[in-house]
């Protein structure tokens, strides 16, 4: 289980409280890992050894970054950090990887204390530290590093290294979805929408929404979508939440499935399509989405129907990887 993951999962144990009970679904995705470090070092010379890690040059960028740590520059030792960690183009050595990040922390490089913090999550080079962890994400924050404003506003959100203090989180989280974090963008506006720890603000939970729908997060797309549809906070358009749902449910989201065959059952924003109705009815269903008023739409189709839709969900889902 990697770090990111982990955060992942804290984040699912602390939204799922808050969001309402069709939309309290885990983000199917982990988002990519913050760069180690800027396009720059600290000296604002041309990064010669980050660009060589970014096209995959990693001895390359072993080399220079090591001339550079030498000469106390914080950035080239997070990258160092970040190699030895992932193992790029030498033995992964997460021995290494805490020794560089260390290095860089103590000359006050976020990306350094973040990473340092999810090590402590994780107890990759030792046992897992989460009071320790904490304090790295407190500093990194301070520092305006996003997810881990993020990531601490979870740990307030759910009472673990400090006392639970909503306010507290959301205010994090306003840190990093300022930031253009999407998960912080998605975990404000659920809070925002219930009012936990922040007045509630359905206009206010509609926009921030649209924004991390915007970065890709496939959860505020399908709250997006259901607050277009249903004019919350939003003015009301059903065509254009059709096509929202239609892009969430491409991309895996079993709610936006199944709310996609609804309007195409009921022919609202779309034209009305018993066959894709189904087809996508079946597909919610291989996720874990039931939806009993659909089982008996379907039942009341004739046989060609029936079986036209379940070839088309079969050809859908014959492109999915395999589940782990």
């Amino acid at each position: 289980m990697t770090a990111r993951r982990r955060s992942t999962i804290v984040a699912l144990c602390a939204l799922a409280a808050l969001a309402a009970p069709a939309l309290a679904q885990p983000a199917k995705k982990t988002p990519p890992p913050v760069p180690p470090a800027a396009a720059k070092s600290d000296t604002g010379n041309l990064d010669l050894a980050y660009g060589a890690f970014q096209r995959g040059y990693y001895l390359t960028a072993l080399a220079e970054a090591t001339k550079r740590a030498q000469q106390n520059d914080p950035a080239a030792m997070t990258l160092l950090g970040e190699i030895y960690a992932q193992g790029f183009g030498v033995g992964r050595d997460d021995s290494k990887a805490t020794q560089w990040y260390k290095l860089a922390a103590a000359h006050g490089n976020r990306d350094a204390m973040f990473a340092l913090a999810m090590f402590n999550l994780e107890g990759r080079a030792g046992p897992r530290n989460p009071d320790e962890a904490a304090r790295l994400l407190a500093a990194a924050a301070k520092l305006g590093h996003a997810p881990a404003a993020y990531d601490l506003g979870l740990l307030y959100l759910q009472g673990q290294q400090f006392p639970q203090d909503f306010a507290r989180a959301a205010e994090l989280f306003r840190q990093a979805a300022d930031a253009g974090n999407a998960e912080a963008q998605y975990a404000l506006a659920t809070m925002v929408k219930e009012g936990r720890g922040v007045p509630k603000d359905v206009s206010e939970a509609a926009r921030l929404m649209g924004l991390a729908s915007v970065a890709g997060n496939v959860d505020a797309m399908v709250e997006y979508a259901i607050a277009q549809f249903n004019g919350s906070g939003i003015a009301k358009n059903e065509a254009a939440a059709a096509k929202l749902f239609l892009i969430a449910a491409r991309r895996g989201s079993a709610i936006a499935q199944d709310r996609l065959a609804r309007i195409l059952m009921a022919g609202r924003g779309v034209p009305a399509d018993a066959t894709e109705a189904i087809k996508w009815h079946i597909v919610a269903k291989t996720g874990g989405s039931s939806d009993p008023d659909l089982d008996v739409f379907a039942g009341r189709q004739t046989q060609q129907v029936r079986d036209a839709a379940e070839k088309a969900a079969n050809k859908w889902l014959s492109t999915l990887p395999p589940r782990s």
